[in-house]
């Protein structure tokens, strides 16, 4: 099963932890689940590689509840 990063919780330069989609039947990008919090080393090595969404981005404006 594969998964695309969609979005984090804290900060793109340092992520608690990773919200993770996959594409639906018709192209859009629907949230699967939550990672489980991040290592401080899995959130150093990411947050050197991720970059903010830009507006183009499927979830760009949209909150999620951490419920």
């Amino acid at each position: 099963m594969e998964g695309i990063i969609g979005a984090v919780t804290g900060k793109v330069t340092a992520p608690r932890s990773l919200l993770l989609g996959r594409l639906d039947a018709a192209g859009r990008l629907r949230l699967a689940t939550r990672s489980t919090p991040l290592s401080r080393r899995a959130s150093g090595e990411l947050g050197d590689v991720l970059r903010p969404a830009r507006a183009e981005h499927p979830w760009w404006g949209r909150t999620f509840s951490a419920g």
